[in-house]
């Protein structure tokens, strides 16, 4: 696997609106809330070419990430994988290469997740902790990895005498 992450224009939407939709199909089907006008809807309303990336492997397109500076943090808007790429580590490693950004700059990370999808126990597994929860979503924060510390002089050896 060869991951990339390159920007979006805006003539990309029409093409991630069918790829949100397909990645989406069945967990909004789960819950009773499939419908493809509402889901191109959403991400039309709010889409920003600047804040978008497609995710490449090998060259071809198998998702994309929408991540916003929203406050004192981050918003993970949108973290899609198409499900024939799904389960070989492709969320998980676009999850490492935000986190290091996020953990560089300082900076809290929060998202929001459908309920009754299996992104809710993906974002747990990576440091995720949920914070609240509407009629449809559960939502999410993972603050930054604090600092690397540094280690310690070894403080030297004194035999027991007094200084």
């Amino acid at each position: 696997m060869t991951l990339v992450l390159a920007p979006a224009v805006d003539a990309d939407l029409d093409d991630l609106i069918a790829l949100r939709i397909e990645a989406m199909r069945e967990s909004l089907e789960r819950i009773g809330r499939f419908d493809p006008v509402r889901a191109g809807e959403r991400l039309r309303g709010t889409f920003s070419a600047a804040c978008t990336r497609h995710i490449l492997d090998s060259g071809q397109r198998v998702g994309f990430v929408v991540l916003k500076q929203q406050g004192d943090g981050l918003l993970l808007d949108h973290l899609y994988v198409k499900p024939a790429s799904q389960g070989r580590g492709i969320g998980a490693a676009v999850l490492a290469l935000l986190f290091a950004d996020a953990d560089g700059r300082g900076l809290s990370m929060r998202v929001g997740a459908l309920k009754k999808s299996d992104s809710n126990r993906f974002y747990l597994r990576h440091g995720f902790a949920q914070t609240g929860e509407s009629e449809w979503d559960v939502y999410y924060v993972r603050p930054p990895a604090p600092p690397a510390t540094q280690l310690a002089t070894p403080l030297a050896k004194t035999n027991g005498a007094k200084a």
